[in-house]
């Protein structure tokens, strides 16, 4: 699961415990995080209080940070409230009343993907808590923090919500975790106002127009924002989606109002949206446009401590910090629009970027740390070899509506251009003290091969590759993919063959290492035989096999919960069961033995009984214990057993074979019954 731009998988944060950056910063380095703090700094009020679920990490890659340095930047005194104990009101007072208004978040991810697998078990980690422990924020955090503070503080000061759970939850939405459509966000938190979207300037206006004087319900027109109303106060001109009772009556009027919020993020074309909630109107104005390079160039040189806060040395750390510690993001957004991201709604699918001259001075203070070893581990975002728009038509008409820039196939009038990302690549890695640039946050393999010009690759495969390229096929067969909002798997292969051609003229021993995903929507146990018999003949073996999980706010989580495709309103298959789950998953890695059993019963089930055997077109060998009975047609067209049991009398002999009445046997695919 590949939940917002800066994240990075929890299993790939699991390594990381007990990790401990040298060279820790000292209190003053931090925003307020108690009242000596704000003594220290001679505050005797703040002016805002930044809340998150995320343990207190002052670094770029995380959304609080960004945004709590952005309003200290405003020339505001603001406070941070990490993890606050939700039992009680202690830590919610911790700071005292702010001045103009508390802003929460649950932190970097949704805080039920936090506390729960795929398979709803409970994790015993978090890697955006202190020495990785789990249990430190609620389920749900976003809701539990502002009753909480409604609890203490009544309606004296503005609650404003934002980051990941509170942008993919602002309408009316499918929960996987209760199995059902809940309210938007806004209405069961009961805040204020909603920042969606990357929210740095959403923010300066609403902090500025606070300072003002001007009330907090009066902000009704800041885009990228959105508020409830009364019904006689909608907006003129607005698209409506049905209701919130709508759609939880009809997946079909549910399919059509995600098909509409999709539809709308363009912050060029995109239109105000509305939709009912009871006696409220939610409204959702239109997206903000991104920020210019010279404005995101600013963001990442705010005076940030780049680490934990020493608060949490004696627990270890946190670890999040350590995949990130020495990674540069340089843009924002994605055009590749899979259906399962959370980045189309959440960052949009336009690309903005820092310049080199940032990334460089970003690039030289990283080998000034007294930790850094030599490696850059990314100069990444959402998708690493993103640097420029699609095309030059979205600069003045937006992106596409209801298309999408590389799958099926590349749009004809895809502008595809490495030759900027390229040289910062070639210059950071000329500065002194770097040994090694690697990209790990992952390229379009599918973009790059509509690069005419391969220079790309080869600097690629030679310079910036650890042994290891991770990339996202996710799947083979067409009608997954299709579900998906992938290209083909032929897009793949022609990428595979470039791939390791390049890396034995480099004369380097380099491996791709795909991530996979299995009972997506659209994926039968056909596709899942399909895929695991791809995956033998490229002699893959996946170490790591995600089954899709239904996020807030994708289309694949549409599909998952109407089983209808809500860009077509075509019927889609959804494998829901955890049988079937497991067994597309053990057909994944049908190698291990332990899959055996689920392999063979998958095979079973998908009418390809001819894939279990020795032959080395087989997938697995048969079981042993599980021998098939064997049939001869008589001279009747009946059938006869030829293992029959040895040492019985006719009586009981009869007897077996009346108990073997009704049971099915297969004849030239038909179903018989003896």
């Amino acid at each position: 699961m590949r939940m917002c731009s800066f994240c990075t998988p929890q299993d790939e944060l699991k390594r990381a415990i007990g990790y401990k950056p040298k060279g820790i910063k000292t209190m003053s380095d931090f925003l307020p995080i108690s009242k000596q703090d704000m003594i220290d700094r001679g505050i005797d009020q703040l002016d805002f209080i930044c809340i998150t679920g995320d343990a207190y990490v002052d670094h770029p890659s995380f959304g609080a940070a960004i945004i709590s340095r952005v309003i200290e930047a405003e020339g505001f005194t603001v406070g941070v409230i990490a993890q606050p104990r939700w039992q009680g009101t202690k830590d919610f007072e911790r700071l005292g009343k702010p001045k103009y208004a508390f802003l929460v978040t649950s932190g970097n991810v949704d805080s039920m993907v936090t506390h729960y697998t795929a398979a709803k078990r409970l994790r015993s980690d978090d890697a955006y808590s202190p020495g990785n422990q789990a249990g430190h924020r609620p389920d749900r955090a976003v809701n539990v923090y502002c009753r909480c503070l409604r609890k203490i503080f009544g309606d004296s000061v503005p609650i404003i919500i934002g980051g990941l759970e509170a942008s993919l939850r602002r309408f009316a939405h499918y929960d996987y975790w209760d199995d059902a459509v809940r309210e938007s966000i806004l209405v069961d938190s009961g805040a204020d106002l909603l920042v969606y979207g990357m929210g740095e300037l959403q923010t300066r206006e609403i902090t500025r127009r606070l300072s003002e004087g001007e009330p907090i319900h009066s902000m009704t027109d800041i885009r990228g924002t959105c508020y409830l109303t009364e019904p006689r106060n909608t907006p003129i001109g607005c698209k409506e989606c049905p209701s919130y009772a709508q759609v939880v009556q009809s997946k079909e009027s549910y399919a059509k109002a995600c098909k509409l919020q999709f539809l709308e993020q363009d912050p060029i074309t995109g239109r105000a949206l509305l939709q009912r909630h009871g006696d409220k109107m939610l409204v959702q104005n239109p997206p903000m446009r991104p920020l210019n390079q010279s404005e995101l160039d600013k963001v990442y040189a705010l005076p940030f401590a780049r680490t934990y806060h020493p608060v949490y040395e004696k627990q270890g750390g946190v670890p999040a910090i350590q995949e990130v510690e020495f990674s540069i993001a340089h843009n924002r957004g994605c055009f590749g629009d899979c259906n399962f991201c959370a980045i189309t709604l959440h960052q949009g699918r336009m690309i903005t970027c820092r310049s080199e001259k940032s990334i460089l001075a970003e690039a030289r203070k990283l080998t000034q740390s007294p930790n850094f070893k030599g490696y850059i581990h990314d100069i990444g975002g959402p998708t690493a070899n993103f640097r420029h728009p699609s095309c030059k038509n979205q600069l003045e008409h937006g992106l596409c509506r209801g298309k999408k820039c590389l799958a099926p196939t590349p749009c004809k009038n895809l502008d595809v251009d490495h030759s900027e990302y390229l040289h910062i690549l070639q210059e950071v890695r000329q500065l002194p003290g770097v040994k090694k640039v690697f990209i790990r946050s992952g390229i379009r393999y599918d973009y790059l091969m509509e690069d005419p010009d391969d220079s790309f690759l080869r600097e690629l495969v030679e310079h910036h590759v650890s042994g290891q390229l991770k990339v996202a096929p996710e799947h083979c067969a067409n009608a997954a993919l299709d579900c998906m909002g992938k290209p083909h798997v032929e897009t793949y292969k022609q990428f595979m063959e470039k791939f390791y051609q390049t890396t034995r003229e480099a004369g380097k021993e380099q491996y791709l290492v795909p991530y996979l995903m299995s009972s997506h929507p659209g994926c039968t146990l056909k596709e899942a035989v399909e895929l695991a018999l791809f995956l033998k003949i490229e002699n893959i073996r996946p170490e790591q096999v995600q089954d899709f999980y239904p996020t807030p706010g994708t289309v694949s989580t549409c599909m998952f919960y109407t089983g209808l495709d809500p860009l077509t309103m075509k019927p889609v298959y959804v494998p829901k069961t955890a049988e079937e789950k497991a067994m597309q998953r053990a057909l994944l890695q049908y190698f291990k033995p332990q899959n055996k059993r689920m392999v063979i019963k998958a095979l079973r089930k998908a009418n390809r009984p001819d894939l279990i055997g020795n032959g080395p077109h087989c997938l697995v060998r048969p079981d042993p214990s599980d021998k098939p009975r064997q049939e001869t047609k008589n001279n009747t067209g009946g059938y006869k057993r030829t293992d029959k049991p040895q040492g019985k009398s006719g009586k009981n002999k009869r007897s077996e074979n009346k108990s073997k009445r009704g049971t099915k046997w297969q004849q030239n695919g038909k179903t018989k019954r003896r």
